[in-house]
Protein backbone atom coordinates (compact mmCIF):
# COMPACT_ATOMS: atom_id res chain seq x y z
CA UNK A 1 0.00 0.00 0.00
CA UNK A 2 1.61 3.00 -0.56
CA UNK A 3 2.52 6.06 1.52
CA UNK A 4 -0.21 9.06 1.30
CA UNK A 5 1.99 12.23 1.47
CA UNK A 6 -0.96 13.91 3.19
CA UNK A 7 -0.33 11.05 6.23
CA UNK A 8 3.14 11.25 6.07
CA UNK A 9 3.71 14.95 6.50
CA UNK A 10 1.92 14.48 10.15
CA UNK A 11 4.80 12.22 11.21
CA UNK A 12 7.64 13.38 13.30
CA UNK A 13 11.25 13.00 11.85
CA UNK A 14 12.09 10.40 14.03
CA UNK A 15 9.11 8.40 12.59
CA UNK A 16 9.84 9.51 8.87
CA UNK A 17 13.68 8.13 9.43
CA UNK A 18 12.36 5.08 11.10
CA UNK A 19 10.35 4.67 8.35
CA UNK A 20 12.95 5.10 5.65
CA UNK A 21 15.38 2.89 7.26
CA UNK A 22 12.60 0.01 7.39
CA UNK A 23 11.50 0.68 3.50
CA UNK A 24 15.49 0.55 2.15
CA UNK A 25 15.48 -2.33 4.06
CA UNK A 26 12.48 -4.08 2.27
CA UNK A 27 13.88 -2.72 -0.99
CA UNK A 28 17.26 -4.45 -0.53
CA UNK A 29 15.19 -7.77 0.31
CA UNK A 30 12.99 -7.00 -3.00
CA UNK A 31 16.52 -6.63 -4.87
CA UNK A 32 17.93 -10.20 -3.34
CA UNK A 33 14.19 -11.96 -4.50
CA UNK A 34 14.23 -10.19 -7.83
CA UNK A 35 17.54 -11.39 -8.51
CA UNK A 36 16.87 -15.02 -7.33
CA UNK A 37 13.85 -15.31 -9.48
CA UNK A 38 11.27 -15.61 -6.63
CA UNK A 39 10.02 -12.16 -6.85
CA UNK A 40 6.03 -12.51 -7.20
CA UNK A 41 5.26 -8.54 -7.89
CA UNK A 42 8.43 -7.01 -9.86
CA UNK A 43 6.26 -3.20 -9.10
CA UNK A 44 6.44 -4.15 -5.27
CA UNK A 45 10.67 -2.48 -6.17
CA UNK A 46 9.56 0.29 -7.90
CA UNK A 47 6.58 1.55 -5.37
CA UNK A 48 9.05 0.95 -2.58
CA UNK A 49 11.35 3.67 -4.32
CA UNK A 50 8.67 5.67 -4.57
CA UNK A 51 7.59 5.28 -1.03
CA UNK A 52 11.46 6.49 -0.31
CA UNK A 53 11.32 9.19 -2.35
CA UNK A 54 8.11 10.74 -0.75
CA UNK A 55 9.87 10.15 2.45
CA UNK A 56 12.78 12.17 1.63
CA UNK A 57 11.21 15.22 0.23
CA UNK A 58 8.60 15.76 3.50
CA UNK A 59 11.99 15.19 5.30
CA UNK A 60 13.59 17.83 3.33
CA UNK A 61 10.82 20.32 3.67
CA UNK A 62 10.48 19.80 7.31
CA UNK A 63 14.51 20.62 7.33
CA UNK A 64 14.27 23.91 5.02
CA UNK A 65 10.62 24.45 6.85
CA UNK A 66 8.24 25.22 3.99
Amino acid sequence: MPLKPSETRNLSVDELKTRYNALMQELFSLRQQARAGKLEKPDKIRQTKKDIARILTILTEKEIKI
